[in-house]
């Protein structure tokens, strides 16, 4: 049977840095004219999502949808130098992306908060645009609402593949509270990854299917991925040093 795994980008593959947590007030100041005199919460949350709180929380109204996410695009490509020096990949995440590329069993994309052109740079910047089918996954750009984008995913990956995906054969990895609450929204078995803010414990009582450490051992990944790991449980950390980043 083909798996749909489907990704979440920050936290869980790389870290932005600087360059990705400006992209919000860049935004806001080529959008107004004015620095935003206030932030809110990312974590988990698409960049429509944020995008529009931020404007809500400034009183800025009659900003389109389409103007926010050209700001916020332009303002990521802007910042792209910054993104590469100060930005970096997760250990683990470009040996585990390219093994499940290279798994037959596999279809591997993303479901992210990002906007599309936001994710391709992200993962550009540290060499991981060529290990996922983009085209496969669903995006910030697609719907604000996270756990509407899992059915979207399955929908392209299935007519891209001619399978039927499902929650029987779709997983979703993420690192926060609401990438699992996505998944078990949208209709997809998740395995969380505790490399973000939130604990093992924080991500098994949110849902998670299986929590890991971290993407170091590609065997971990793959028995949980393609479900062989005992569902509700973390998964403890072993040292497997071939694994480097």
């Amino acid at each position: 049977m083909l798996t749909l795994v489907l990704w979440d980008i920050d936290y869980t593959l790389l870290v932005s840095g600087p360059a990705g947590r400006s992209v919000y007030p860049r935004a806001f100041t080529a959008l107004t004219g004015a620095q935003p005199e206030c932030t809110v919460p990312t974590e988990g949350r698409t960049e429509p999502e944020i995008m529009a709180e931020l404007l809500a929380r400034h009183g800025v109204t009659g900003v389109s949808a389409e103007d926010a996410a050209a700001a916020m695009t332009d303002a990521l490509r802007e910042a792209d130098g910054e993104l590469r020096a100060k930005g970096r990949r997760l250990p683990g995440a470009l040996m585990t992306l390219a093994a499940l590329r290279d798994d037959p069993r596999a279809v591997q994309s993303l479901l992210t908060g990002n906007l599309r052109p936001n994710a391709h740079r992200k993962l550009a910047a540290f060499g991981l645009e060529e290990l996922v089918d983009f085209d496969a996954g669903a995006y910030g750009s697609d719907d604000p609402v996270r756990a509407r984008l899992v059915p979207l995913a399955q929908r392209r990956a299935g007519e891209r593949y001619g399978v039927r995906f499902d929650r029987t054969n779709t997983v979703l990895l993420g690192d926060t509270v609401r990438d699992v609450a996505a998944g078990v929204e949208g209709g997809a078995r998740v395995v969380a990854v505790a490399t973000g803010q939130y604990t093992e414990t924080d991500l098994l009582a949110a849902g998670a299917d299986a929590v890991l450490p971290d993407l170091c051992s590609i065997e971990r990944v793959l028995t949980c991925v393609f479900g062989v790991a005992r569902p509700g449980r973390a998964v403890p950390r072993q040292p497997h040093p071939r694994n480097a980043p």
